[in-house]
């Protein structure tokens, strides 16, 4: 069958990679621009003095999202890469180095709650019934609908179950309607933090996290992160996708309401038309003229945007004891960090943090004897970052790291790397240098997040964080797949 359409898509996240298979699965000519010299967009890896470190998402859940889109080419997720389960998930410390581990097994998991709490067991049970029904149809229906119309959450369905999908309920309202103990209530909110808004004002929908994280399950790809877009960009390869790293483009040529072409530094490449899988903020700001965006200025400024992060990669010529894969620092106030983040927007006094440690998993990311840690912050984004704020804040985690796993790591970095707000801004021209995208608040939800369509241009769409359905890596793999459906619909309708 012959090729159709030529179609640029602009950056190769995962919402770029989705979209290029689902394109050229249906013969056209695709082709991936990337500003930076590999694909995968925050889920890069870097390689120093025998370690591999991912450079962003670690957390594995949602497995059966990565699993569908792999089955819409023929494969499975074992052809890429071994899926393991955590066990635990992940462990909370608290304060006075009081730590709780989630364990892999439901059972095993009601047996902790209501060790912590009595009757905390059969509560957790109905939260999670609730929490599985939303995760049914959200990830499984709604997040795979493209935002454009109001009937499509107008639905009898829908409306029926209202009430059942708590859009309307708070989340820290929904969890404290079945636990008491702060410890649970801090588990179980500690989901949304990464959602961009305080747990009061993320809508109770998003129970569908806890059912993920913690029914589902906490998994790791062997090999690391990075295994996801190696995946799927083998998946675009075998569908004919051609990739064009060190592009950045520069300007989306325009020939009234079409976009014809994309300008980089010493070319114009001509296209039919486009995918933009980069920061939706730059490409209507930078790329595209005042006439032709969906949004102004004034529009992103009052948006509410999810966190971005302070992370640390360390290198450490020796095994630290204490750690599981996953592991959360709580032991400060929630509620303080949280009005810090979201609110204040500064710099946290007492922050919360997480340490990674997949070398107690993965013993190919870090030369044996030695451990792979990066430690993350969440952070407001817009701040500024300088080298000697950097540290003065590695010097908090540390303190705590170090007083919680009894051992002086410090002495043993033989690799560190830090990243932070500039640096998202440079590498993925994030948005105030933001790291997750949107917050998932009321407002920002569904179809009143950044359309998918631009209204004035009639070959240009957006995917990825930015817009339908939200942050995290399934909903940006699906983003990617609603938009070039979309992309699909457009041009059999034009012939």
């Amino acid at each position: 069958m012959t090729t159709n359409k030529k179609i640029g898509i602009i950056g190769s996240g995962f919402s770029g990679l989705a979209a290029a298979s689902v394109l050229a699965k249906e013969n056209h000519s695709v082709h991936v621009f990337e500003k930076n010299d590999q694909i995968g967009g925050r889920a890069r890896k870097f390689s120093a003095e025998g370690f591999t470190f991912d450079m962003g998402p670690s957390w594995y859940w949602m497995p059966d999202v990565i699993e569908k889109f792999y089955n819409k080419f023929n494969h499975t997720t074992s052809d890429f890469y071994e899926l393991i389960k955590l066990d635990p998930g992940f462990k909370v410390i608290f304060k006075d180095a009081d730590a709780v581990s989630i364990p892999a097994k439901w059972e095993e998991l009601c047996q902790l709650f209501e060790d912590i709490e009595t009757g905390a067991a059969d509560k957790l049970r109905k939260f999670m019934s609730g929490a599985e029904y939303k995760y049914n149809i959200g990830v499984n229906d709604l997040v795979y609908q493209p935002g454009l119309s109001i009937l499509e959450v107008l639905r009898m369905d829908l409306v029926m179950g209202v009430f059942k999908l708590d859009v309307f309920s708070s989340f820290r309202t929904h969890v404290r309607k079945y636990f008491k103990d702060p410890r649970l209530v801090a588990i179980m909110e500690f989901p949304v933090l990464f959602l961009g808004a305080m747990p009061k004002d993320t809508p109770a929908l998003y129970s569908l996290m806890n059912f993920a994280g913690m029914k589902q399950g906490t998994f790791y790809p062997m090999g690391g992160f990075s295994k996801i877009p190696e995946a799927m960009k083998k998946i675009a390869l075998e569908q004919g996708v051609e990739f064009h790293l060190n592009h950045d483009v520069k300007e989306i040529v325009l020939d009234h309401n079409r976009a014809t072409h994309l300008r980089f530094d010493h070319k114009n490449e001509s296209v039919d038309s486009i995918i933009a899988s980069a920061d939706y903020h730059h490409v209507e700001q930078v790329l595209l003229p005042e006439s032709h965006r969906n949004y102004n200025e004034k529009y992103w400024n009052n948006r509410v945007f999810a966190p971005s992060s302070l992370l640390f990669y360390l290198g450490v010529d020796k095994k630290v004891p204490n750690l599981d894969h996953h592991n959360l620092f709580f032991d400060e106030d929630l509620d303080q960090h949280a009005e810090e983040l979201y609110v204040n927007k500064s710099w946290p006094s007492k922050p919360l943090f997480y340490v990674c440690c997949p070398s107690k998993t993965d013993e190919s990311v870090a030369p044996e004897g030695k451990e792979n840690v990066f430690l993350l912050m969440p952070l407001a984004p817009g701040l500024e970052d300088g080298e000697a704020l950097r540290e003065t804040y590695f010097d908090i985690m540390m303190d705590r790291l170090e007083a919680y796993t009894k051992s002086d790591i410090r002495a043993h970095i033989s690799y560190k790397r830090s990243y932070c707000i500039s640096d998202f801004e440079s590498d993925y021209n994030a948005y105030k240098g933001n790291a997750y995208g949107l917050a998932n608040t009321l407002l920002q939800t569904a179809n009143l997040k950044p359309k998918i369509k631009n209204n004035k241009i009639d070959n240009l769409y957006y995917t990825g964080q930015l817009t339908v359905p939200g942050p995290g890596v399934p909903p940006s793999i699906i983003s990617g797949q609603v938009a070039a459906d979309q992309l699909l619909k457009s041009i059999k309708k034009s012939k």
